[in-house]
């Protein structure tokens, strides 16, 4: 145990100094510190991007669900993943990063901000952004916690989950508030390489013990053969439609567009669209079938994270440690872009938006951002020691609230009749109807549907933010042509 750990240390302090070495390029100014100076280009966006996506929803709360459910969990998210996201990133993140460049836009809120001259709309995204994010948040700091105790011999014997929460956050506020986007790149870059190789061995070696895969998953099956189906749908078919919106999220996320932002040409994203579905199948089938596999030894429930308990029951010393590192690569990676986002909103939407837009230095913006990722990050902390939901249910909730605003953004860039009044009762639709659906789910046992039908939340909020945004935009005045023809460009013209 004790090597594990201190193998675990050694990676933190390996990633920190690989962040620390990034800000030798740091030039001291705001568009440096959150987007890098748009440098970034074409494999460290991929690894940024795949990075950050991949979060402990994947390593941990995927693994988890597929050892409760079954191997069909790589249906619910995995495939359509690797098909959707792409495409937001061909379809929105190429547009949205040529607008970017062309206006100065740092956040999603200076964007729609200026296609719709209106304020009200640029805070209340804002102020929706944050509140969808913190939950997305709370899963890698609790899955931090939840990782080095289930190393260090689980709830019972091991440290408390607030140690390894505060570690990784401290890790993470040190490397991110020193040198800004290039080094949450740099660190991305290096952390993506070492969970998706660590989760390759992970597999290999696991499955080695079980005989390999077949052999493995022919002992999941002599307990439970559901669990190692693939030809039914989960439940139903409007469940299995209800997660196929999910991945719309990814055009949304703000640390997302963040790294879209901070690409050095519209070329840089090439890489990052035709390779996506490749590193989505190389994280996301290694942590399903483990989890899977975890039936054999650790039937439900089970106690601690599943991918954690095969690792230390099928691994030992160095091996054991190398592979708990990747865990943590998978968590971080997401984690620090995350947090630099928040920074980036709340130093450009709020702080230099309302009363400082002439007079903040460049010093004082990396201040601020500094200052609100350190108080986020506290607050994250905090909220980590008293949830009791599991890592897989958070992410649902969060990633739901974000693809239901992908109407908003798509109308934005291609639709010229949507007007100011229809994109703000769109936003204001998702939120009331997340905030609903989210107090009434707090009563039930399982799974929250609507009504028990098997639709999950997410459809009625996509449905009702389209419906919004089309009803009030038709019924009030169109934009100005002069501001309309700024934003919305053709694909040809994004070079």
């Amino acid at each position: 145990m004790t090597t594990v750990l201190a193998i675990v240390l050694l990676y933190l302090a390996l990633v920190l100094a690989v962040g620390l070495l990034a800000h030798r390029l740091f030039t001291g100014t705001g568009e440096d510190f959150f987007l890098a100076s748009r440098t970034i280009g074409p494999f460290v966006l991929l690894m940024t991007l795949f990075g950050t996506n991949m979060t402990a929803f994947t390593m941990l709360g995927a693994s988890g669900e597929a050892h409760r459910t079954g191997i069909r969990v790589f249906l619910l998210m995995g495939s359509s993943s690797a098909l959707v996201i792409p495409f937001v990133f061909l379809l929105v993140g190429t547009k949205l990063w040529w607008l970017g460049k062309r206006h100065g836009f740092l956040t999603q809120a200076q964007f729609l901000r200026a296609r719709y001259q209106s304020d009200h709309l640029g805070l209340a995204l804002f102020v929706v952004n944050l509140a969808l994010l913190l939950p997305y948040v709370l899963i890698g700091v609790k899955g931090g916690g939840d990782v080095l105790t289930a190393l260090t011999g689980g709830p019972q014997a091991g440290l408390p989950e607030w140690v390894g929460s505060s570690l990784m956050c401290a890790v993470i506020f040190v490397y991110v508030t020193y040198g800004g986007m290039r080094s949450t790149a740099w660190a991305n870059t290096f952390q993506t390489l070492v969970f998706m190789s660590v989760g390759a061995l992970a597999f290999y070696v696991i499955l080695s013990r079980y005989g390999g895969l077949s052999e493995a998953m022919a002992l999941v099956s002599e307990t439970n053969t559901e669990l190692v189906a693939v030809g039914k749908t989960p439940k139903n078919f409007l469940y299995m439609i209800s997660y196929m919106l999910l991945p719309l999220s990814a055009g949304v996320f703000p640390h997302i567009f963040s790294h879209w932002l901070s690409a050095k040409r519209a070329d840089t994203f090439r890489l990052a669209i035709l390779s996506y579905p490749i590193c989505i199948a190389l994280v996301w089938i290694p942590s399903v079938v483990l989890g899977v596999v975890g039936n054999i030894d650790f039937p439900p429930p089970s106690q601690g994270p599943i991918l954690v308990r095969l690792i230390l029951e099928n691994a030992s010393g160095v091996l054991a440690g190398l592979l708990a590192a990747g865990v943590f690569a998978a968590i971080m990676s997401s984690l620090d872009s995350q947090t630099l986002a928040v920074g980036t909103m709340f130093t450009t939407d709020i702080v230099r938006h309302y009363g400082f837009r002439e007079r903040l230095s460049e010093k004082q913006q990396v201040l601020f951002g500094r200052l609100f990722v350190m108080g986020f990050l506290a607050s994250v902390l905090g909220l980590s020691l008293i949830t009791s939901r599991s890592i897989f249910s958070l992410g649902v909730w969060s990633l739901s609230g974000f693809a239901a605003l992908f109407p908003v953004l798509v109308a934005a860039l291609y639709w010229r009749r949507s007007t100011a009044a229809g994109a703000l009762a769109s936003i204001v639709t998702v939120a009331t109807l997340w905030a609903g659906f989210f107090a009434h789910s707090l009563g039930s046992s399982g799974e929250y549907t609507v009504a028990d039908t098997g639709l999950l939340p997410v459809v009625m909020m996509f449905s009702g933010a389209i419906v919004s945004l089309v009803a009030v935009s038709l019924a009030t005045e169109p934009p100005p042509q002069e501001v309309v023809d700024r934003f919305i460009v053709a694909t040809s013209d994004v070079s």
